[in-house]
């Protein structure tokens, strides 16, 4: 039970931001099926530790019921927006406001490994049958219906996610996400074009929150698509504020943003220059006594959360066993997400784990070592594994 409760301890939903073409698509997808991947293999574990007999069956259920809520709640999350700007040949693609819980996203980040990735098995699409069949004895549930939708999106059966979302939408007219969600299923349900009834929506969110970062990206995209280039790269444009400079989502942006310039005979926009906020700086070592214990490949994750909050990494950093002992830097260019940074917390602590898996997911064996609260600027910072999961 240990590797289980220790992956389910540190769930918790975040959400990024990023633009991506076609050709980029996967591994926007791919984040989302991370996410039920870690949940698929938690019911998994779960279910051997039930056969093995090493979980009472009460203890069993409520685990079992956890996990489903978890995967249901992250359902919720605003949804990915895979919606295409053709130009010619090319299209452009996009998958704002992700949500996906920050153990997931940070094995997509750290490993990089979508190949690795299984799609969901039959236990996840009957989740989300029951929760349909609960939805029908309660049908004034918004937030049951945006859960439902978001679901199906996951599951890639979007006229389904269509006729959830405009459940939600007709008791909750004035959400902006709820309505940018609802364009990007719909869109995806008409072969990934905006034109039409989608845009129309994407256009009441924007009315509702002129900076909801989904609603100006499909807005973007249905400008590109109509071949209005100085629109899109305006629109696109207001997205930058928004996501962390310096990082990967902005860099993305930032390239859309210079191809419609460019189609639109425009000069390239000048790259965002950010400061990296707070610099935490250290270094890791490994305990002597637990140095027969690993090999020089395996992965060492280097990271900091906050002193009291979400056990959620604020900036993260991969290193290997050969690399110890090692000098880390931490900021907030390693943000897994905009409004999750290291400068945003006073207090933080420094954690370093070797994972012989290689995986993000904590799992029994694995080395640790945590440092004392220090301040998020601070130096110096010495961390020492010397722990066994």
């Amino acid at each position: 039970m240990s590797g289980f409760v220790a992956a389910a301890a540190v769930l918790a939903l975040v959400a990024l931001a990023v633009l991506l073409r076609p050709s980029r698509r996967k591994p926007a997808a791919d984040r989302e099926t991370l996410n039920v991947s870690v949940y698929r293999d938690q019911l998994r574990e779960l279910e051997a530790d039930r056969a093995a007999g090493t979980i009472a069956a009460p203890d069993y259920e409520r685990a079992r019921a956890e996990i489903e809520r978890r995967l249901l709640e992250d359902a919720a999350g605003p949804a990915p927006a895979p919606a295409s700007a053709a130009s010619g040949g090319r299209k452009a693609i996009l998958a704002a406001g992700v949500a996906v819980p920050l153990l997931a996203a940070a094995v997509y980040y750290v490993v990089g490994s979508p190949s690795a990735v299984v799609p969901p098995d039959r236990q996840i699409e009957e989740m989300v049958e029951r929760l349909a069949t609960k939805m029908k004895s309660r049908p004034e549930d918004v937030e049951g219906w945006k859960m439902l939708g978001r679901s199906y999106s996951v599951l890639g059966r979007f006229r389904d996610a269509v006729e959830a979302y405009a459940q939600a939408a007709k008791r909750a007219p004035r959400d902006a996400q709820l309505l940018a969600d609802f364009a990007d299923a719909l869109a995806m349900a008409q072969g990934q074009r905006l034109a039409g009834e989608p845009e129309q929506l994407v256009l009441r969110a924007l009315e509702i929150e002129p900076d909801n970062l989904k609603a100006l990206a499909l807005a973007g995209t249905a400008a590109f698509e109509r071949k209005d280039y100085v629109g899109a790269a305006r629109l696109w444009e207001r997205m930058l504020p928004r996501v962390a400079p310096d990082s990967e989502d902005a860099r993305t942006i930032q390239s859309n943003i210079n191809e419609a310039r460019s189609l639109a005979g425009q000069p390239p926009l000048a790259a965002q220059v950010a400061s990296k906020g707070s610099s935490l700086k250290g270094t890791v070592r490994l305990a002597p006594a637990l140095a027969g214990k690993v090999s020089p490949d395996d992965a060492v994750f280097i990271f900091a959360r906050a002193e009291n909050g979400p056990p959620m990494p604020l900036a993260v950093l991969r290193k290997r066993v050969r690399d110890l002992p090692v000098e880390f830097a931490l900021d907030d260019s390693m943000a897994m997400a905009p409004s999750l940074r290291l400068s945003s917390q006073k207090k933080v602590i420094v954690g370093a784990r070797i994972s012989k898996s290689g995986s993000a997911t904590p799992q029994a064996g694995d080395l640790q070592g945590l440092s004392g609260p220090v301040t998020n600027d601070a130096s110096g910072v010495a961390v020492t594994i010397d722990t066994v999961r």
